[in-house]
């Protein structure tokens, strides 16, 4: 990039900037004409220059030019007019001068500031476009908070100065020099007074903003220090929180702000101590104006129609001149904070931007073996992990890679999958140095996993088919506003630098799909295979039963989802299995559910974390008391206060019993411990609606089945039931829209599509009745065509930023699957499954190999593995020791003949 942020601008906007060059000169003549026009009209009609007697007139816009050379003279004798009518019209000139010079203006400053968001949208994409270009060993060295600031705020003044980097200087010089001018031409004293003032702000002030150009330097570098911790606080949470270190970091980020506090103390002491001087000069040549410029008048060598237009005059010329002392110090600071970016911005080497061209259609590849050469990888301390190995891989090998000590099999790994770059040798794919081979080749020939792959903010099925979206596969054809729209996008990108292409197009590749059969669904079989593979089809259907969906925007399976309710319903009569699910009935009290569940009976759901529960509401207890039900429910939470703290009172907060507690913790215990004694100390004294409250909500969240205290009966129960209309018949407006009542015959939207499934509550005297539930569902599901449906609810579960919603083995999981849905020449594994269940680790390895053995594309595979013992699933196996290769041969020769490998697999 260009060291000279001004030279930058030049050579991005040169066109543009002589524009408006030409236009601010061309507004200079309106400028100076109305310096002029206050003397005319002061000296004219309003003191009667020109106006002696009574009946005089004089011409208006009268004028004489002679072309010369040729001598043709151009003249108009104007209109005559008399004092007051000349007055008019002076004025109106005046008016029509000053919304001239405000037209002018407006043009001006919105041409500079289209100019400058599109010269600031050039340097963010650049920027960005060079962070996509950083090799390896660089992008390990910076901080993605600190560049992200960067891109984001640190170039934000970048768009502000550039529509004033040469028509600011233009402009407000331009007007300066004018009133300047227009100074002299009255009285040379007075223009020779009002140029040393300007020479004296002009040569102080910007010397005395040096040192807050320095301050405001060194508040940008922290500042951008204190976003790259907090980015890392946010990163790390999960280990601060594990290692006690919370406070340490608040002493961290205290002395970073305070660092902070005391720079922008200081800058804004200097800036007010600029000002101030600043201001005291601009007001001092008023002073000599007034008394010199006052001096000449009485003695006649200066009117006071020139007085005034001096006045005037210079009434403008402390704001261009201020306004370009600010340019000044901004062409300072920007060009200060472009070089702290172009530091972080201008590694040492960057990859050629034909490395990564787009190409629609994978360059043809002749193929060949995936090879290392003599290579010699370190890590980040310069250490070598890798010394000087050679390995080649030819298609349809699988490969098992090991260490015994050392990490050479990971560097490897990382090497043919283009994450580190070697120190000497080089790796090939076929003939070619896989370094200077598009990515368009690389990054479909080639599919590398590790348990580091990075997911993005969006859907499941979005990070899922990430490995697809190479290039836009087809365009979309716009009509209307959206085609006017499209093409303005695209005349500001090409304007912008930017690249012109459609997010909105297809960009996923369907001809680069795992499963390529001529089916219409290839997509559809890749990805529902791949799940498979990797054993993660139960976790997308677990996230599909606890999403909610919305029935208006798709009716067609709400409905069918209360179709699959009634079968699954039927279904469990026919199997003789219908007590393991209590269903909802709205006429009867359903016993596996709470009390307040029952009261509701309804779905609920809650907008805030901070709201309050809808069954603890005010108004809950409200229907209580009118239903006559709170004086029953008090006594029935009385009996289970007692029961829960002779049987939880002298157990610890950690004991597994508190688990079978339902909304009731180990302080909730205490307390009503606590409560009881009071009671039986003093009988008499009444209880407090807190107290009464707390020991009704016992009883609303009681269970008879699963705490068998034999506290609820049959009166309670029905009373309940007979409450439910009376709930509903003045329910508040706050909470109508977090209510949705029950309905056999409705899709409930505020309930999870497995409680919409269900409809119920699992019985607590069936152990297994969530297993039978779960078969039987199955079976329907698969007989109504309901699995596709499900799965795709699935898949749009939102995974978070940085896939944060989803477990870690969940992440493992999907990273290979993301590998598995795309044909690729070579699947480079890289320890992708650390510390999951040696079983079913075995499990997933067998079925991915099984199903890329499938391809018909010979792919090789290469894994690194955790397990060494799943290395005789393998053909080959390469050992390293210390980043050497001390073993390379099949599975049965090495476990016959290699000390070490037969050591590891022991």
């Amino acid at each position: 990039m260009e060291q000279n942020l001004l030279r930058y601008i030049w050579n991005h906007t040169r066109s543009h900037q002589i524009w408006i060059l030409f236009i601010v000169l061309f507004s200079m003549l309106p400028y100076f004409a109305a310096f002029d026009l206050p003397k005319q009209i002061i000296n004219g009609p309003i003191q009667g220059q020109g106006f002696e007697s009574a009946d005089a007139s004089a011409a208006f816009l009268d004028f004489s030019f002679t072309v010369p050379v040729i001598d043709w003279t151009i003249s108009y004798d104007g209109i005559q007019l008399n004092r007051l009518s000349m007055l008019m019209a002076l004025s109106g000139v005046f008016l029509l001068l000053v919304i001239v010079n405000g037209l002018f203006k407006f043009y001006i400053n919105t041409y500079k500031g289209r100019l400058g968001e599109r010269l600031l949208r050039r340097i963010r994409y650049e920027l960005v476009d060079r962070v996509l270009r950083f090799p390896p060993n660089t992008m390990k060295q910076v901080n993605g908070a600190e560049i992200s600031t960067m891109v984001k705020d640190e170039v934000e003044p970048f768009g502000g100065f550039t529509g004033d980097a040469f028509v600011q200087p233009a402009l407000l010089g331009g007007q300066a020099a004018a009133a300047l001018f227009f100074i002299f031409l009255q009285n040379t004293w007075l223009g020779m007074i009002a140029a040393v003032m300007v020479a004296i702000q002009v040569g102080i002030i910007p010397k005395m903003r040096r040192r807050l150009i320095d301050l405001g330097r060194q508040r940008q570098i922290t500042a951008r220090h204190l976003a790259g911790k907090v980015g890392e606080i946010v990163e790390g949470i999960d280990t601060i929180h594990a290692y006690d270190t919370s406070n340490y970091e608040r002493a961290d980020i205290a002395a970073r702000l305070g660092q902070i506090y005391r720079i922008r103390f200081e800058l804004y002491q200097w800036k007010f101590l600029v000002k101030f001087v600043n201001n005291f000069l601009s007001q001092l040549t008023p002073f000599l104006f007034y008394s010199i410029g006052g001096y000449f008048a009485l003695r006649g060598s200066l009117d006071v129609g020139q007085l005034v237009s001096v006045i005037n005059a210079y009434k403008d010329l402390p704001g261009p001149l201020k306004e370009l002392i600010d340019w000044d110090q901004a062409r300072q600071d920007v060009q200060v904070k472009y070089e702290q970016v172009l530091e972080q911005f201008e590694p040492p080497q960057l990859i050629e931007p034909a490395v990564q061209v787009i190409a629609p259609i994978a360059p043809a590849f002749p193929g060949g073996a995936l090879a290392a050469t003599n290579i010699i990888i370190a890590d980040g301390s310069g250490a070598k992990v890798v010394d000087g190995v050679s390995v080649k891989i030819e298609r349809g090998e699988t490969v098992a890679v090991v260490d015994n000590s050392g990490s050479g099999g990971e560097a490897l790994a990382e090497a043919f999958g283009r994450l580190v770059w070697p120190l000497s040798g080089k790796v090939t794919l076929g003939d070619a140095d896989i370094l200077e081979l598009p990515e368009s080749i690389t990054g479909r020939r080639i599919s590398y996993v590790s348990a580091n792959s990075y997911f993005f903010h969006g859907s499941l099925k979005d990070n899922l088919l990430y490995g697809l979206k190479h290039a836009p596969t087809s365009t979309v054809s716009y009509s209307g506003r959206d085609a006017a729209t499209r093409k303005w996008e695209v005349h500001e990108a090409q304007m912008a630098a930017n690249c012109s292409y459609d997010l909105n197009a297809d960009w996923l590749d369907r001809r680069s799909t795992s499963v390529l059969r001529g089916f219409n669904d290839d997509l559809k079989q890749s990805l529902t295979r791949a799940l498979d593979a990797v054993q993660l089809t139960p976790d997308v259907m677990e996230l599909a039963l606890h999403s909610i969906i919305d029935p208006q925007e798709n009716p067609g399976l709400a409905e069918r989802v209360v179709e699959m309710r009634h079968a699954l319903r039927d279904a469990l009569k026919q199997e003789g299995l219908a007590h393991i699910v209590a269903p909802f009935d709205p006429a009867s009290y359903n016993t596996e559910a709470t009390v307040a569940e029952n009261l509701l009976f309804a779905a609920t759901r809650t907008s805030a974390p901070s709201e309050t529960d809808v069954a603890e509401s005010q108004y809950v207890f409200e229907v209580l008391k009118r239903a006559g039900l709170s004086e029953l429910l008090y006594a029935m939470g009385m009996t289970i206060a007692e029961n829960l703290v002779e049987i939880f009172a002298d157990l610890p907060p950690e004991h597994p019993f508190f688990q079978q507690l339902q909304n009731i913790t180990a302080d909730d215990i205490s307390a009503y411990q606590q409560f009881l004694q009071k009671r039986k100390a003093r009988k008499e004294q009444a209880v407090t609606e807190d107290e009464h409250r707390s020991i009704v909500r016992l009883s609303l969240y009681y269970i008879e089945p699963r705490y068998r205290f034999g506290v609820l009966t049959q009166e309670i129960m029905s009373q309940v039931v007979a409450a439910r209309d009376l709930f509903y018949n003045n329910l508040p407006a706050d909470l109508r829209d977090r209510v949705e009542r029950y309905d056999p015959h409705r899709y409930m939207a505020a309930a999870t599509l497995r409680e919409n499934v269900l409809f119920g509550k699992l019985s607590h005297r069936a152990p297994d009745a969530a297993v039978h539930v779960r078969e039987i569902a199955k079976r329907i599901m698969d007989e109504k065509g309901l699995l596709d449906s499900f799965l795709g609810i699935g898949l749009s579960f939102d995974v978070g930023s940085g896939g944060r919603r989803l477990t870690l083995t969940q992440r493992h999981k999907i990273s290979l699957a993301r590998a598995l849905i795309r044909r690729s020449d070579f699947y480079i594994f890289n320890r992708p499954l650390p510390g999951l269940d040696r079983r079913v680790q075995e499990e997933i390895v067998k079925n991915v190999l099984d199903f890329l053995k499938e391809q018909d594309n010979d792919p090789a595979i290469v894994w690194v593995l955790s397990n060494t013992t799943l290395s005789r699933l393998f053909h080959r196996v390469i050992v390293f020791d210390r980043g050497v290769v001390v073993a390379d041969g099949p599975y049965d020769t090495l476990d016959k003949e290699s000390g070490i490998f037969k050591s590891l697999v022991a």
